[in-house]
């Protein structure tokens, strides 16, 4: 069972994330990358990659550094292949936050789907379920947010999160607007993904506790610990973090270490693959709190979070970024299709991730491809 080929894609996606001010001067395509390994079984696991700002970058490292850390390795040897992946990275390889995690994505989905069952089983399933919560872009005005929490209100969902566009007295009037419209019983919580002073981030606090929001996330820098830690000791609701904290497992100890959080987040993609994301969960477990997954805002990998989240018990909800359609690229299958009335979303059951890649999509938008084989790499 060891990697025979490995395929990598670079695409461009039509819709970007990001508003004109956090593209800032460089400019910002929306590609993705997408691998597939196959084995010398003929099995085959898949992966998407994030490669926002230059998917050269994402390209230069699969082709570089990735493929010929997995060519001719066994898909079972998941556990050295990641720390060697780590022990590349600080000998000069200095990864991106979001490599080389989806390639062990790609090794678990293999080896799962050898075993002929879904992932979530493969690992240990706790669970088939999770509740969603719609996860808000950047929006323009209050009444967008408004608008927005109202329709996946109307769909049956249970919660929803505000990305607010800043600065701290227009995030209050966003979050006070939210919490009128939808009543008392929808969960909310906040995101602003910002740079808050201690002072703003208390006063904001205490506006969400008096509206019952559930969770205040990133209101500093993820690395300035001892801000979130006087902020977890000075208000009432959950504060959450480490959604780009470096380090993966490793940098969430140091935040869960200074008291820092209530709740922490890891995702595939950002922290280790589903072995480091795994690692996140227990770790949070062991010092009982909640680990959150973060979404990938690529299909493929989020059904591999929405795996690791039905495997462990420390994790609530599913976060499904919206407008839905723009993230799910390149999965077949809709993440909306996976979701019931209730607003719960509900586990493939196929074997490894249960989803298909859009193999046209891919190959209408790819601007890159290359082909890795182990035989070849063994010659040279």
């Amino acid at each position: 069972m060891r990697v025979e080929k490995f395929e990598t894609w670079i695409c461009k996606r039509p819709n970007g994330l990001f508003d004109e001010e956090r593209e800032g001067a460089a400019p910002m395509p929306w590609s993705y990358g997408v691998g597939r390994i196959t084995t010398s079984d003929g099995i085959e696991g898949i992966a998407t990659f994030w490669a926002a700002r230059s998917g050269a970058v994402t390209d230069a490292y699969l082709a570089d550094v990735i493929a010929p850390v997995i060519l001719g390795r066994s898909i079972h040897d998941r556990e050295k292949i990641w720390h060697d992946f780590w022990n590349i990275d600080r000998h000069g390889a200095f990864f991106p936050v979001f490599l080389p995690g989806p390639i062990d994505v790609a090794l678990w989905d293999a080896a799962a789907r050898t075993a002929g069952l879904p992932l979530h089983r493969y690992l240990g399933s706790y669970r088939t379920s999770l509740p969603v919560y719609a996860s808000s872009l950047w929006l323009p005005a209050i009444e967008d947010y408004v608008r927005e929490a109202l329709h996946y209100k109307e769909r049956g969902f249970k919660a929803y999160k505000v990305h607010p566009c800043g600065p701290s007295s227009m995030d209050m009037a966003i979050h006070a607007a939210v919490r009128e419209a939808v009543g008392p019983d929808m969960i909310l919580m906040t995101d602003p993904v910002a740079e808050y002073t201690l002072p703003e981030a208390i006063r904001v606090a205490r506006h969400l506790e008096q509206l019952g929001y559930y969770w205040f996330e990133e209101p500093f820098r993820d690395y300035e610990l001892d801000k979130y830690a006087k902020l977890a000791a000075a208000v009432d609701i959950p504060i959450v973090g480490t959604e780009t904290t470096r380090g993966g497992p490793w940098g969430v100890a140091q935040a869960i270490k200074a008291d820092a959080l209530d709740m922490v987040r890891a995702d595939v993609s950002w922290k280790g693959g589903i072995t480091g994301t795994l690692k996140v969960c227990h770790l949070a477990e062991a010092h009982g709190i909640n680990c959150e997954l973060h979404t990938t805002t690529m299909g493929p990998m989020d059904v591999a979070n929405l795996h690791v989240a039905c495997a462990v018990r420390n994790s609530e909800y599913f976060e499904l970024f919206v407008p839905e359609d723009t993230f799910q690229l390149p999965m077949k299958q809709s993440l909306r299709d996976l979701m019931d009335a209730d607003g719960n979303i509900h586990v493939p059951e196929g074997p490894g991730l249960g989803i298909d890649i859009d193999w046209d999509v891919v190959d209408g938008n790819c601007t890159s491809h290359r082909v890795f084989d182990a035989a070849k790499t063994a010659g040279a």
